[in-house]
């Protein structure tokens, strides 16, 4: 008894009584569930972009490695081009 007149916020939570009580909780939790609900429903739109990134990257490096790979086979030609011209 001592702690509800020394709170003020304990007072009108304990005047609520049981039902009021767990109307509140209820409430709190809905409003917290419906929070949550947004921040994954975000994650989830920022897992998409990422998704959306990652295979424009990814078409990015095999383009560049198809690049590598031809400038390297040119350049095996030049220096076997050149080894036959100095014959």
């Amino acid at each position: 008894m001592f702690l509800l007149e020394t709170d003020p916020i304990l007072n009108p939570i304990a005047q609520l009584g049981v039902a009021g009580l767990m109307g509140a909780m209820w409430l709190w939790e809905r409003r917290t569930s419906q929070k949550r609900e947004q921040q994954i429903d975000e994650a989830h739109s920022r897992i998409i972009i990422d998704g959306v990134q990652l295979e424009e990257l990814i078409t990015v490096v095999k383009h560049n490695a198809s690049a590598m790979t031809e400038l390297s086979a040119t350049q095996r030609q030049l220096i076997a081009e050149l080894k036959e011209v100095r014959k």
